[in-house]
Protein backbone atom coordinates (compact mmCIF):
# COMPACT_ATOMS: atom_id res chain seq x y z
CA UNK A 1 0.00 0.00 0.00
CA UNK A 2 2.56 2.25 0.93
CA UNK A 3 4.30 1.56 -2.60
CA UNK A 4 0.97 2.41 -4.16
CA UNK A 5 0.89 5.38 -2.23
CA UNK A 6 4.27 6.93 -2.99
CA UNK A 7 2.81 5.90 -7.05
CA UNK A 8 -0.11 7.71 -6.82
CA UNK A 9 1.15 10.98 -5.42
CA UNK A 10 4.47 10.67 -7.78
CA UNK A 11 1.44 10.26 -10.95
CA UNK A 12 -0.69 13.18 -9.32
CA UNK A 13 2.75 15.65 -9.25
CA UNK A 14 3.78 14.95 -12.51
CA UNK A 15 -0.05 15.83 -14.55
CA UNK A 16 -0.03 18.48 -11.78
CA UNK A 17 3.01 19.64 -13.77
CA UNK A 18 2.16 19.16 -16.94
CA UNK A 19 -1.38 20.77 -16.31
CA UNK A 20 0.51 24.41 -14.73
CA UNK A 21 3.00 24.14 -17.78
CA UNK A 22 0.75 24.07 -20.43
CA UNK A 23 -1.81 26.64 -18.71
CA UNK A 24 1.57 28.76 -18.58
CA UNK A 25 1.68 28.37 -22.31
CA UNK A 26 -2.21 29.37 -22.54
CA UNK A 27 -1.65 32.17 -20.27
CA UNK A 28 1.20 33.78 -22.52
CA UNK A 29 -0.19 33.58 -25.88
CA UNK A 30 -3.55 35.22 -24.70
CA UNK A 31 -1.72 37.68 -22.63
CA UNK A 32 0.40 38.50 -25.90
CA UNK A 33 -2.85 39.47 -27.86
CA UNK A 34 -2.42 36.33 -30.15
CA UNK A 35 -6.11 35.17 -29.59
CA UNK A 36 -9.26 36.84 -30.45
CA UNK A 37 -10.21 36.87 -26.99
CA UNK A 38 -10.95 40.61 -26.01
CA UNK A 39 -8.50 43.13 -24.41
CA UNK A 40 -9.06 42.49 -21.18
CA UNK A 41 -8.39 39.60 -21.33
CA UNK A 42 -4.84 39.97 -21.90
CA UNK A 43 -4.03 41.95 -18.87
CA UNK A 44 -5.50 39.10 -16.40
CA UNK A 45 -3.63 36.37 -18.56
CA UNK A 46 -0.55 37.91 -18.14
CA UNK A 47 -1.53 38.30 -14.04
CA UNK A 48 -2.32 35.25 -14.58
CA UNK A 49 1.07 33.75 -15.70
CA UNK A 50 3.11 35.93 -14.09
CA UNK A 51 1.81 33.65 -10.63
CA UNK A 52 1.87 30.48 -12.29
CA UNK A 53 4.96 31.27 -12.96
CA UNK A 54 6.04 31.98 -9.34
CA UNK A 55 4.66 28.78 -8.34
CA UNK A 56 6.48 26.83 -11.04
CA UNK A 57 9.43 28.45 -9.09
CA UNK A 58 10.67 30.72 -12.62
CA UNK A 59 10.95 33.82 -10.14
CA UNK A 60 13.61 32.03 -7.87
CA UNK A 61 17.78 32.28 -7.91
CA UNK A 62 19.21 30.32 -11.04
CA UNK A 63 21.38 28.68 -7.79
CA UNK A 64 18.17 28.28 -6.26
CA UNK A 65 18.05 24.07 -5.74
CA UNK A 66 14.27 24.13 -6.02
CA UNK A 67 14.23 26.02 -8.99
CA UNK A 68 16.98 23.62 -10.34
CA UNK A 69 15.23 20.36 -9.04
CA UNK A 70 11.63 21.38 -11.07
CA UNK A 71 13.44 22.51 -14.40
CA UNK A 72 15.63 19.38 -14.45
CA UNK A 73 12.12 17.12 -14.09
CA UNK A 74 10.36 19.83 -16.58
CA UNK A 75 13.08 19.32 -18.74
CA UNK A 76 14.03 15.32 -18.78
CA UNK A 77 10.04 14.50 -18.90
CA UNK A 78 9.55 16.64 -22.05
CA UNK A 79 6.97 19.06 -20.40
CA UNK A 80 8.51 22.32 -20.93
CA UNK A 81 7.86 21.54 -24.74
CA UNK A 82 4.04 21.50 -23.95
CA UNK A 83 2.19 23.33 -26.84
CA UNK A 84 -0.82 24.73 -24.63
CA UNK A 85 -4.52 24.65 -25.10
CA UNK A 86 -4.02 26.07 -28.72
CA UNK A 87 -2.01 24.32 -31.34
CA UNK A 88 1.18 26.03 -31.79
CA UNK A 89 1.18 29.28 -34.16
CA UNK A 90 2.93 30.50 -36.88
CA UNK A 91 5.86 32.14 -34.57
CA UNK A 92 7.11 35.85 -35.55
CA UNK A 93 9.88 36.03 -37.83
CA UNK A 94 12.95 36.61 -36.08
CA UNK A 95 16.61 37.23 -37.83
CA UNK A 96 20.35 37.62 -36.47
CA UNK A 97 23.19 38.75 -38.59
CA UNK A 98 26.66 38.25 -37.45
CA UNK A 99 28.95 41.41 -37.88
CA UNK A 100 32.79 39.90 -38.65
CA UNK A 101 35.94 42.21 -37.97
CA UNK A 102 38.93 40.48 -39.72
CA UNK A 103 42.44 41.20 -38.50
CA UNK A 104 43.13 43.50 -41.85
CA UNK A 105 40.33 45.57 -40.58
CA UNK A 106 37.56 44.68 -43.20
CA UNK A 107 34.11 43.43 -42.01
CA UNK A 108 31.35 41.40 -43.76
CA UNK A 109 28.36 40.25 -42.39
CA UNK A 110 26.48 36.70 -42.37
CA UNK A 111 23.68 34.76 -42.07
CA UNK A 112 23.50 31.67 -39.52
CA UNK A 113 23.74 28.67 -42.57
CA UNK A 114 21.49 25.59 -42.49
CA UNK A 115 21.90 22.69 -44.82
CA UNK A 116 18.12 21.48 -44.85
CA UNK A 117 14.52 22.30 -44.33
CA UNK A 118 14.23 20.27 -41.39
CA UNK A 119 17.34 22.53 -40.34
CA UNK A 120 15.50 25.98 -41.07
CA UNK A 121 12.54 24.92 -39.23
CA UNK A 122 14.77 24.25 -36.13
CA UNK A 123 16.96 27.46 -36.71
CA UNK A 124 12.87 29.22 -36.88
CA UNK A 125 11.64 27.86 -33.36
CA UNK A 126 15.34 28.31 -31.71
CA UNK A 127 15.21 32.27 -32.62
CA UNK A 128 11.84 32.30 -31.06
CA UNK A 129 13.21 30.71 -28.13
CA UNK A 130 15.99 33.22 -27.55
CA UNK A 131 13.63 36.28 -28.95
CA UNK A 132 11.58 34.77 -25.74
CA UNK A 133 13.27 33.85 -23.02
CA UNK A 134 13.87 36.35 -20.06
CA UNK A 135 16.77 35.85 -19.72
CA UNK A 136 19.56 38.07 -20.44
CA UNK A 137 22.14 35.36 -19.99
CA UNK A 138 21.08 32.49 -21.37
CA UNK A 139 19.67 34.80 -24.80
CA UNK A 140 23.57 35.36 -24.64
CA UNK A 141 24.48 32.26 -23.97
CA UNK A 142 22.39 30.76 -27.15
CA UNK A 143 23.58 33.57 -29.52
CA UNK A 144 26.97 32.73 -28.50
CA UNK A 145 26.88 29.23 -29.41
CA UNK A 146 25.39 30.16 -32.88
CA UNK A 147 28.56 32.74 -33.29
CA UNK A 148 30.73 29.55 -32.83
CA UNK A 149 29.69 28.33 -35.75
CA UNK A 150 29.91 31.35 -37.36
CA UNK A 151 33.85 31.29 -36.18
CA UNK A 152 34.59 27.78 -37.68
CA UNK A 153 33.44 28.67 -41.22
CA UNK A 154 35.64 32.13 -40.23
CA UNK A 155 38.84 31.54 -38.31
CA UNK A 156 40.83 34.43 -39.49
CA UNK A 157 38.15 36.97 -37.62
CA UNK A 158 39.20 38.30 -34.55
CA UNK A 159 35.67 40.17 -33.10
CA UNK A 160 32.24 39.18 -33.49
CA UNK A 161 29.14 41.42 -33.28
CA UNK A 162 25.58 39.30 -33.12
CA UNK A 163 22.93 41.29 -33.68
CA UNK A 164 19.06 40.24 -32.78
CA UNK A 165 16.09 41.74 -34.16
CA UNK A 166 12.80 41.04 -35.54
CA UNK A 167 11.22 41.28 -38.46
CA UNK A 168 7.82 42.72 -39.53
CA UNK A 169 5.83 41.67 -42.74
CA UNK A 170 3.26 44.13 -44.20
CA UNK A 171 -0.18 43.32 -45.27
CA UNK A 172 -1.28 41.88 -48.67
CA UNK A 173 -2.71 45.70 -49.58
CA UNK A 174 0.74 47.41 -48.12
CA UNK A 175 2.68 44.83 -50.40
CA UNK A 176 0.86 45.97 -53.27
CA UNK A 177 1.48 49.27 -52.40
CA UNK A 178 5.19 48.60 -52.47
CA UNK A 179 6.17 48.61 -48.71
CA UNK A 180 8.39 45.37 -47.84
CA UNK A 181 9.17 44.12 -44.40
CA UNK A 182 11.10 46.12 -41.99
CA UNK A 183 13.85 44.85 -39.22
CA UNK A 184 13.39 45.70 -35.65
CA UNK A 185 16.81 45.64 -33.77
CA UNK A 186 16.28 44.32 -30.18
CA UNK A 187 19.90 43.39 -29.23
CA UNK A 188 23.43 43.07 -29.70
CA UNK A 189 26.33 41.04 -28.64
CA UNK A 190 30.02 41.45 -29.05
CA UNK A 191 32.50 38.49 -28.91
CA UNK A 192 36.11 38.48 -28.87
CA UNK A 193 39.20 36.08 -29.19
CA UNK A 194 39.96 37.32 -25.59
CA UNK A 195 36.75 35.41 -24.54
CA UNK A 196 37.99 32.08 -23.13
CA UNK A 197 34.32 30.90 -23.05
CA UNK A 198 33.89 30.56 -27.12
CA UNK A 199 37.61 29.95 -28.26
CA UNK A 200 37.46 26.94 -30.40
CA UNK A 201 39.32 24.01 -30.10
CA UNK A 202 42.38 24.02 -33.09
CA UNK A 203 42.46 20.69 -35.01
Amino acid sequence: MRHKSVYLAWFGLHFLLISAWSCRETLWLVGQGLTIFPPFVDSFSQTAETALEAALGQHLASSNPIRQALLTYLYVAGIEKSYGYFAPNVPSSYKVVFELHHADGSVEYRLPRVHSAAGGLRLAGLLEEIARTRSDALREYIVKMLARSIWREHPDVTSVRAVFGSISFPSVTEFKRGKRESYEFLYAYDFSRNDKSIELETP
